[in-house]
């Protein structure tokens, strides 16, 4: 377990804090995996660096055309935000499936990302949002494609021994935009998804053919997943349901869910995915349409 447990009020005296201890000291905020790691030896470390007592990284802005959502963001925050609601609303249903309330309170929604879960119920809605991520370390900060940041199952690309992730943003959906969150899970509280997805749809000025689609998909592959191929397969494409019943299943020929015995069967997922998938467009389209 750690030995240190220091609390800075810059970003910059957390990078140093980091610097000084070699890659013995790691960023933390709501911790709620974290601590469980520590606990359990599936992570080590002398320090913890608490970066919740850094102003500014509590809040979701709509600055500069992006809305932007600090590092200490949380869950609840976020499901409860009228701006997320409105303008990004499968965040805010991903939001709301994590855990309990009290999970939500604590839980930071940039933790969820760094946690690197190929079905973390924030990450998915981001990835479909086209979001970044600003990364700050000894070199400076610069934003980052969240995609490129999952290496693989509960394995990030950011160091939190040497790296910080300050905040996150994506563009607000705007008219002719909508998005939706789905979520297949066992009846049962607090259980893993059995599968998960986030859809961003664009229709032309008539609501009937598809300008644009992005779908991301968890647990599929080894990370969170965007599936490119049934998104070509769909924009351009009729809006009518019949259309998009053939569409969906495109996803069969570039999503690879696993048997898993927390889950289900890969052949029974595989049979859910078209219904989870046809289920997040339509609702997505209906909010498209106004």
């Amino acid at each position: 377990m750690w030995e240190d447990y220091l609390f800075p009020t810059t970003v910059e005296q957390a990078l140093a804090i980091l610097r000084d201890h070699r890659g013995e000291a790691r960023i933390i905020a709501g911790g709620t995996d974290l601590i469980l790691e520590l606990e359990n030896g599936e992570r080590a470390t002398n320090c913890l660096v608490d970066i919740t007592r850094i102003p500014g990284l509590d809040g979701i802005e709509l600055q500069d055309g992006y809305i932007t959502l600090g590092a200490n963001v949380t869950h609840a925050q976020v499901a409860d935000s009228t701006l997320i609601q409105e303008r990004a609303t499968a965040l805010a249903e991903g939001c709301q499936q994590v855990g309990g309330p009290q999970i939500r309170n604590i839980a930071t929604v940039v933790g969820n990302v760094v946690s690197s879960q190929p079905a973390a119920d924030a990450t998915l809605p981001l990835l479909a949002l086209d979001a970044e991520a600003e990364i700050a370390d000894e070199e400076g900060t610069k934003w980052h494609a969240l995609g490129t940041l999952f290496e693989g199952p509960g394995s990030s690309r950011v160091d939190s021994t040497a790296q910080m992730v300050t905040r996150l943003r994506f563009l607000p959906l705007s008219a002719r935009q909508g998005s939706a969150y789905e979520r297949f899970a066992r009846r049962r509280a607090l259980a893993l998804p059995i599968l998960a997805g986030a859809v961003v749809v664009e229709t032309d000025a008539t609501g009937k053919v598809f300008e644009g689609v992005r779908i991301s998909l968890g647990p599929v592959a080894p990370v969170p997943f965007r599936a490119r191929r049934t998104e070509k397969a769909l924009r351009g494409s009729s809006t009518d349901g019949a259309s998009i019943a053939t569409k969906v299943h495109t996803v069969l020929k570039e999503a690879k869910p696993r048997t898993s015995i927390l889950r289900a069967s890969m052949e029974y997922r595989r049979e859910l995915l078209p219904v989870l998938l046809r289920r997040g467009i339509t609702r997505a389209l209906q909010r498209a349409r106004g």
